[in-house]
């Protein structure tokens, strides 16, 4: 599904917020990666369970 840039963003802001709060990531991750990072490529690699109505 594509979304537009003001999905992602929301979309990747919402996320990072979970990890942040100690929501385990759904891709393999770095010890120095952000947050926000963690939650680019797990939109990029589509396993967030999000669906747009």
């Amino acid at each position: 599904m594509e979304y537009n840039k003001f999905e992602k963003t929301r979309i990747i802001g919402a996320r990072a917020l979970q990890l942040a709060s100690g929501a385990p990531p759904l891709v393999k991750t770095n010890k120095n990666d952000k947050m926000i990072d963690i939650a680019k490529r797990e939109l990029e690699k589509g396993v967030l369970p999000i669906t747009k109505k």
